[in-house]
């Protein structure tokens, strides 16, 4: 199989198992979201992360005009312009309850999986990392050993999944899984060539995690105000 069909097939597995994972959730949640509130949702996170996936990886690529903007993408655009649909959806439909909590665990499932397809494509789709000389570095398609960070990204995410029971307040699961990941991403991606650095050695999708980061830490802060001592 192709090496970029391959990565799409994973793409796709994990969006369907995270779609599985997410079904689940609910129906044991006793989510009281209506079908059509929640469907709001829904499609403002879809039509959020579409945007944004693309509008951060053209951000961070200057040469490319804004109409080859659809030619690539990135997870931390996706994440935050979900993030944001999602808002937008709640404001519009006057939604004030937290629902955040269900999408955590599907995220992860669906972005684990989807890195497999990352680390089996290898360097051609810009997701490997840098040679590196260091036991564990491997090969991946052009005889150079370098860091799998796509599998650094997939025992990230395992490990995450325990740590989401710590939070406890509604909304907390996403805030913790998104704010981890973020931190994750910033550190990480100085392990990768690309996107490259566009202002003080940080890329664009550096620069959109600190943004995220400072957000949640007003979130963290207010969680922080409200509980009790």
């Amino acid at each position: 199989m192709p090496q970029p069909i391959l990565h799409g097939a994973f793409e796709v597995l994990g969006t369907a198992l995270g779609v599985v994972v997410y079904t689940i959730l609910r129906a044991r949640s006793g989510d009281t979201v209506d079908s059509r509130a929640r469907l709001s949702v829904i499609l403002g996170a879809a039509l959020g992360a579409a945007i944004g996936a693309r509008l951060l990886w053209w951000i961070g690529e200057p040469g490319v005009p804004i109409s080859g903007i659809l030619g690539g993408k990135t997870v931390v655009g996706g994440l935050l312009g979900g993030l944001i649909g999602v808002e937008i959806a709640k404001k519009l439909r006057g939604i004030e309850q937290r629902t955040g909590d269900l999408f955590a665990l599907p995220m992860i499932t669906a972005m684990a999986i989807g890195r497999i397809g990352c680390f089996l494509t290898g360097p051609i789709d810009h997701t490997a990392g840098l040679p590196s000389n260091l036991p564990w570095a491997i090969a991946m398609g052009d005889n150079v050993p370098r860091h799998p960070v796509a599998l650094y990204e997939i025992a990230f995410l395992l490990a995450l999944i325990p740590l989401l029971r710590i939070a406890t307040h509604p909304g907390g699961k996403f805030q913790l899984f998104l704010a981890s990941y973020l931190a994750f991403r910033l550190g990480i991606d100085f392990l990768k060539p690309y996107p490259r650095p566009i202002f003080v050695g940080l890329s664009a999708i550096q620069w959109a995690c600190v943004l995220g980061l400072v957000y949640y830490a007003t979130v963290f802060a207010r969680v922080r105000e409200v509980s009790p001592a």
